[in-house]
């Protein structure tokens, strides 16, 4: 009969081969992975093509999510991002973003004025400073230190439809989605299986000054961890701050659901939580897992997403909790 020495030195190993084997079963080799990006929207795709250059040619994840969302932060078009964005109450632009990347380094800028990029910012905020968020004047000193330079994000559009919601001023925030879609986060996984995100937003049109929703929040509108998973959202913020959702995602995948049921299960969450009070509110998750699987889901129909990969590039619906 074993001694209890012996019985704990062979419970210890058993523990540790089973272990190992467990994790080799969940987790593909990295080099194996193939490479995939998704983004939030119907201007994820164009998106989506800059960050593809980077991605089939073996590059880095990070380098092809700023690549990927410089393009939108740089349409006039585009109302819900960078330039061309709706502008706050007072007529002023202001742009939140964050990035993240495999070993949870992140940055992040909020109530950013005059600077085209806040994405480009906030990686700079991540590698060259200590600290995760910059917001306001402190946010842009440190871009025009780093030879960002400013310009007027407020276009002759956007100038005039804000001059026409001041002819009544009535201060009730509706979601950007019903006319020009919101948010983009975008998400990657690389051929070395490094899995990276961002999120960048011109915020709600017509806010109050200083207002700042999810996408600049490091677990709220974007989370990344390089074992597990990413998630990022898109709506209105308010909601995601209160759950915390893209971590909330990410911790859900790390439970073992796949990536289309953890956006479910979260927003089950919220809805349960909120009921009502979500009326007319858009809410929508996209999340990535280390092996390339996607999932998404949102509260209200009509939400989208872009995907490019080796085999396809498309636009794709997700489902969603309410009729």
């Amino acid at each position: 009969m074993p001694t209890r020495k012996e019985f704990i030195k062979t419970a210890t190993a058993l523990s540790a081969v089973m272990s190992f084997e467990g994790l080799g079963a969940a987790m593909p080799s990295r080099n194996s992975r193939k490479p995939v990006v998704v983004s939030t929207w119907n201007f994820g795709i164009q998106a989506n093509e800059s960050a593809w250059n980077i991605l089939k040619n073996g590059g880095y994840a990070l380098d092809a999510v700023e690549a990927g969302v410089r393009i939108p932060e740089a349409d006039p078009k585009i109302t819900s991002v960078g330039y061309g964005g709706y502008p706050d109450r007072d007529g002023r632009v202001t742009l939140d973003a964050c990035i993240m990347d495999e070993n949870l380094n992140c940055g992040s800028v909020a109530c950013l004025e005059n600077i085209m990029h806040p994405s480009s910012v906030s990686r700079l905020v991540m590698e060259k400073t200590p600290h995760v968020m910059l917001v306001g004047e402190g946010a842009k000193k440190f871009a025009t230190d780093q030879g960002f330079k400013e310009e007027n994000l407020l276009t002759e559009e956007a100038e005039a439809e804000w001059k026409a919601w001041l002819k009544n001023s009535k201060y009730n925030p509706v979601p950007n989605w019903e006319k020009n879609h919101d948010t983009i986060g975008m998400l990657a996984l690389d051929a070395q299986g490094r899995l990276c995100g961002l999120c960048t937003t011109s915020g709600q049109a017509w806010k109050m000054h200083g207002r700042v929703g999810d996408s600049p929040i490091i677990g709220a509108g974007l989370y990344v961890d390089g074992e597990v998973g990413a998630a990022t959202c898109s709506g209105l913020g308010e909601e995601m701050i209160r759950i915390a959702a893209a971590h909330s995602v990410v911790e859900a995948m790390r439970a073992g659901t796949s990536p289309q049921k953890a956006c479910e299960i979260v927003m089950k969450r919220l809805y349960r939580k909120r009921g009502d009070k979500l009326k007319n509110t858009q809410v929508a998750f996209l999340a990535l897992d280390v092996q390339g699987r996607v999932g998404a889901f949102s509260l209200l129909q009509g939400f989208e997403y872009a995907q490019q990969n080796t085999d396809s590039q498309k636009l794709i619906k997700s489902g969603y909790l309410l009729t």
